[in-house]
């Protein structure tokens, strides 16, 4: 009987699904992260971030799917492969690694599903007006407006129960990210003596309570944002890059247009 794909490539592709999750996937979460903590320096400091972001224009559905969701989707799928594969034995063996293991699976299922969630709840699917207008503003989907980052972010955040769901999204995401750079490490063979384990455990749990306190700081940054003040601030930077010609005007990417007698920008 001939071996399945994954059985006759398991070497490479667990090498694959592990390096997915450092690069681009873990990586890009700590960036995304650092980005998000901007907004702890104010509204003109994340909606800098955000406008850096931007400025690659059409370009940026591309980054975003051939960089970040592809990636994403592949070392989801074949986590899920090898989930399944899995036989957990935490009740045989009721050993740290062994308990480290399956949370590595189970913090894995919450990330994607948060994933999913968060990318539907703040930006949809696809950066379309007539998404937005035909089936984003029906659902409450796609909240986040670029041109008014902070507002917009802060306003998506404001029931309790919303910034629970994200704390708990964000820890297992963090988790998965921090034990699956320890184990990246195994299968690599880079440490493999059990002193030299414990040294990268230790640091890689390090790591990820670092990324997790910048992830909670930047949740309660947002929550605190006075979303009124904030969306005054945002449009007044709006008029001034469409002014100075450092952004083209475009209302689709306000949570509002400017209305009609309303002082514009040229």
């Amino acid at each position: 009987m001939s071996e399945s794909f994954f059985v006759k490539h398991d070497f490479l592709l667990r090498r694959l699904h592990s390096l997915s999750g450092l690069v681009p996937v873990g990586a890009y979460m700590v960036v995304h992260l650092l980005a998000n903590a901007s907004i702890l320096n104010g509204v003109d400091a994340f909606q800098n971030v955000v406008y850096v972001i931007h400025s690659l224009g059409n370009a940026l559905w591309i980054v975003e799917w051939v960089f970040i969701f592809i990636p994403i989707l592949f070392h989801a799928a074949l986590g899920f492969v090898f989930m399944f594969q899995a036989r957990h034995n935490t009740q045989r063996y009721p050993y740290v690694s062994n308990f480290r293991y399956r949370l590595q699976r189970i913090t894995g299922m919450i990330a994607f599903v948060f994933i999913l969630w968060h990318v539907l709840h703040l930006n949809g699917l696809i950066h379309a007006e007539w998404f937005r207008a035909t089936i984003a503003d029906g659902l409450g989907i796609a909240q986040f407006r670029p041109y008014n980052a902070a507002s917009t972010a802060a306003e998506a955040l404001q029931s309790p129960w919303v910034v629970g769901l994200y704390a708990l999204g964000l820890l297992a995401c963090v988790y998965h990210f921090a034990n699956g750079l320890w184990t990246m490490g195994i299968t690599w063979g880079v440490w493999i003596t059990p002193r030299a384990q414990a040294w990268a455990s230790r640091v890689c749990m390090g790591l990820g309570g670092l990324v997790a306190a910048i992830g909670l700081c930047a949740l309660i940054g947002f929550w605190r944002v006075d979303i009124e003040r904030a969306r005054e601030r945002e449009l007044e930077m709006y008029r001034q890059r469409v002014a100075d010609g450092s952004i083209l005007e475009n209302p689709h990417k306000l949570s509002r247009p400017v209305e009609a007698g309303e002082p514009r920008s040229h």
